[in-house]
């Protein structure tokens, strides 16, 4: 599907309506809109306060009006997977809990045993993107 800044609700709606699994994995270059796709689907997922980037905490955890947990991670600056391994992460991914995780080939080596779903956007213009999304 593409999507812009003005539709990006629908984006977020179709993730979460084809997403098989509560790890949703998002790839694509800088500036492709990854935190903003992961904003809107926090907001769909009624999350108390507003999302917002962990660059430098690795991980957000919010909490949803009906009580639920959301993690967000962003991995774009970890420069070892040991910093992956030292915060836990078994505990996040296979919690049941909702984990949007930004920059996931940071932790390739970590994904093949956590049943996810992969988002893939793609810059088309300056203002529309194109989303994948494979269960996997």
């Amino acid at each position: 599907m593409t999507f812009t800044l003005s539709t990006i609700d629908d984006a977020a709606k179709h993730v979460l309506s084809n997403a098989q699994y509560p790890v949703i994995v998002f790839y694509g270059e800088m500036g492709a809109g990854k935190t903003t796709l992961i904003k809107a689907i926090c907001r769909r997922l009624k999350c108390l306060g507003t999302a917002s980037s962990p660059t430098f905490s690795l991980v957000n955890e919010y909490a949803t009006e009906d009580g639920n947990t959301v993690y967000h991670f962003d991995f774009y600056r970890i420069r070892t997977i040991d910093e992956v391994y030292d915060m836990g992460y078994e505990e996040y991914l296979y919690s049941g809990h909702t984990c949007l995780i930004e920059w996931p080939e940071k932790i390739s080596e970590l994904l093949p045993g956590v049943m996810h779903t992969e988002v893939r956007l793609h810059v088309l213009n300056d203002a529309l993107r194109e989303l994948t999304l494979h269960n996997g």
